[in-house]
């Protein structure tokens, strides 16, 4: 009696001490959660590659006299011409600008020769590298500069271009944070049909959020790792898809093992032992594609390695620690009105899964063929994908930086309106200055700030910004100029795409390889493994179709992000074997238990096929949610890999998966134990009959 009263209180009492350390581990992570937005860093610098010239000329720009230059031009334009009068204001507003800011130089107004536009470049050392500065001092100027009476004035540049999107970026957390909450509840509403089950893993993965932000501010402060809008946008939506996917599959185990076992703590340690390992297996096959976006060089992406394993493994912590200790407190009355009784048989009916399991089992080889078929004659789409998107076409909307370089496209079709900057040492700016003079596609140049060690040259190009024909010329100045960097924003987008093209050559061999040696450990085979990996790449060459096919055509984007390829294969790989882990890891426990390898893999789809199916649908809906944000870059990717997930989950795992375990049969496990035949029994020598005679 003794015992069993010790193992009662055992009962009681670890879940209430795991809900204490929660609340205290929360309670210390609290001071530096609510710091995270502080560190948050979306300046130019923290997207480029780290060994970029534009990167170079960025951070040497920080050094010089006053700090990092805020550029800014500042546009006058009416349809019909403008007039004297709108000269005149033009002139005292930029007086006005002068007089109230300290500018690198005195402003020099350029008419366009259609005598419909003047322009203004303006700049200005007084932000440095604060970006509420910089926001303060673009936010003045437009303050100041106004028109009326149908002339219209615009602020734009790099600097206004900057603080465009840092109010974008910063305008993300609370409506991405709730928009992605009241997702993931209408979906486990729907999945679970009670009143009360579906608060409790959004209610934890809200906390596991929190810790996440926590330890991001400590890396930051620690390791010096970047934090940016698109980055802790990524993380959030990462603890709430993956942590609920855990969460979806921890419940419906618990809820198998509560009708066999009476207690809700024993239930509950064998739903942890049951599934616990793929759990595991499978977020740490995330967090590992994750971290190898530290080979990457552009450091939006690199950046982005660190903080996404951080919210997958704090959603793991908490959907194996605190949301276990929840259900067991609140006994099997959290799942009313549909509650598991002990000793209680669930009512069989034929689900989807079976019919979809039994077809794929009756033509493997024809569903198959099929299946990729179908992948690769949408991978097709990504040659339909439209070029490299620019910084102007970057916004769902228009602000006013983009509305002011239209308006200069448009009145300065002959010129440069966007200037190239050049760094040179101190001792050569006349010899680099006569050179970049003499380069085909120049229009101008002059010197500007010089200090430390280096001059800063401002160069006009003759071509529009970021056309072919400026291309041209920033490759040229940086095949002339020796020992000098050539940046600016067109020089950083041409550099976002060379680095971007780099780092998929290294990276995704990386990934791949990664991921391969985890399920080979895992799984015990090196065939299932390589299907698995194979699978998930094909899904996201039809992911990128798909994005192919509808961003111009239907949705009329512009452009695509340089870093959506990487970033997409990244993500899917890693969650797309995710999903697979858990098929494949009962399918083994079904074999390991002696099942036929037909039978444990239509077993295996049966039993989990809906989980997988609720998971898939969770993950792509709060990928979805990037879909309504106001960044081009964030919606393209939340599309590809909503999308990639649903393929995964509908088609992937349910029929070529399937299909392929029923046709290798027991090969899907070679060179492992399972791949053999088991031995049979011998039967037993009859003992040999003694006769009289022998006697």
């Amino acid at each position: 009696m003794g015992a069993v009263r010790t193992s009662a209180r055992r009962r009681r009492g670890v879940p209430w001490l795991v809900l204490g350390l929660w609340i205290v581990v929360l309670a210390i992570a609290s001071p530096f959660a609510s710091k995270l937005a502080d560190v948050q860093r979306d300046r130019a610098v923290d997207y480029l590659p780290a060994s970029a010239d534009s990167t170079q000329v960025a951070r040497i720009q920080e050094q010089l006299p006053g700090g990092e230059s805020t550029e800014m031009v500042v546009v006058y334009h009416r349809d019909g011409g403008l007039t004297a009068g709108d000269r005149a204001t033009a002139a005292g507003q930029i007086e006005r600008i002068a007089g109230a800011h300290k500018l690198t130089g005195a402003p020099r107004g350029i008419p366009s020769q259609d005598g419909t536009t003047l322009m203004y470049p303006i700049a200005s050392t007084e932000p440095g590298t604060d970006e509420k500065a910089r926001d303060r001092l673009v936010n003045d100027v437009r303050g100041v500069a106004r028109g009326d009476d149908g002339l219209s004035v615009d602020v734009g540049g790099s600097g206004a271009l900057a603080t465009d999107a840092s109010e974008v970026y910063n305008s993300l957390d609370g409506p991405l944070l709730y928009t992605t909450a009241a997702v993931v509840a209408l979906l486990l509403i729907l999945i679970y049909r009670s009143p009360f089950l579906w608060l409790v893993p959004l209610a934890v993965a809200g906390m596991a959020d929190y810790l996440s932000m926590g330890v991001a501010y400590g890396l930051n402060q620690g390791f010096g790792t970047s934090v940016s809008g698109q980055s802790s946008g990524i993380m959030t939506i990462l603890v709430f898809g993956a942590g609920t996917d855990y969460a979806l599959l921890l419940v419906s185990r618990y809820r198998e093992e509560l009708r066999r076992i009476e207690r809700p703590y024993d239930a509950m340690v064998a739903a942890l032992k049951g599934c616990g390992p793929a759990v595991l297996a499978s977020s740490g096959t995330v967090a590992a594609g994750l971290l190898c976006l530290l080979a990457a060089d552009l450091n939006s992406s690199r950046g982005m390695g660190p903080l996404g394993t951080v919210g997958v493994l704090c959603a793991l912590l908490a959907m194996l620690t605190l949301l276990p200790a929840i259900l067991v407190l609140l006994g099997r009355r959290v799942f009313w009105p549909l509650v598991p009784r002990y000793g209680s048989t669930p009512k069989a009916r034929r689900s989807l899964f079976t019919a979809m399991g039994g077809s794929a089992g009756r033509r493997p080889l024809t569903v198959l063929a099929g299946g990729a078929v179908l992948l690769g004659a949408l991978a097709l789409g990504t040659l339909n994908l439209p070029g490299n998107l620019k910084q102007e076409d970057s916004f769902t909307s228009k602000p006013d930086a983009v509305a002011a370089m239209e308006t200069l496209a448009r009145a300065y079709p002959e010129r440069g309106t966007q200037p190239i900057t050049v760094i040179a040492r101190e001792g050569r700016a006349a010899e680099t200055l006569a050179s970049i003079r003499g380069t085909d596609g120049v229009d101008s140049a002059q010197e500007g700030r010089t200090g430390d060690g280096w001059t800063e040259i401002s160069v006009l190009a003759t071509a529009p910004p970021q056309s072919a024909g400026e291309t041209a010329t920033i490759e040229a100045l940086r095949d002339k100029l020796d020992g000098s960097y050539v940046g600016g924003p067109s020089a950083q987008q041409l550099d976002l795409k060379d680095t971007n093209a780099r780092d998929r050559l290294v990276v995704v061999p990386i990934v791949l390889l990664s991921v391969l040696l985890i399920l080979v450990a895992l799984l015990r085979s090196l065939v299932a493994p390589l299907i698995l990996v194979a699978a998930v790449v094909a899904v996201w060459g039809a992911a990128l179709g798909i994005g192919g096919l509808v961003f111009g055509p239907v949705f009329g984007f512009e452009g695509t992000d340089p870093g959506l390829g990487l970033l997409s294969f990244v993500f899917l790989v890693a969650l797309g074997v995710d999903y697979g882990i858990f098929l494949m890891h009962r399918m083994r426990e079904e074999s390991l238990n002696g099942a036929e390898p037909v039978a444990a893999a239509l077993t295996a789809l049966r039993t989990t096929g809906g989980v997988i199916a609720s998971a898939g649908l969770v993950l792509a809906a709060t990928f979805a949610v990037l879909t309504s944000m106001p960044m081009l870059q964030l919606v393209e990717l939340g599309f590809v890999i909503a999308v990639g997930v649903l393929l995964d989950t509908f088609l992937v795992r349910t029929y070529l998966v399937t299909s392929a375990s029923v046709a290798l049969r027991r090969r899907m496990w070679w060179p492992g134990a399972l791949s053999r035949e088991p031995e049979k029994p011998v039967p037993p020598k009859e003992p040999e009959r003694v006769t009289a005679a022998a006697h």
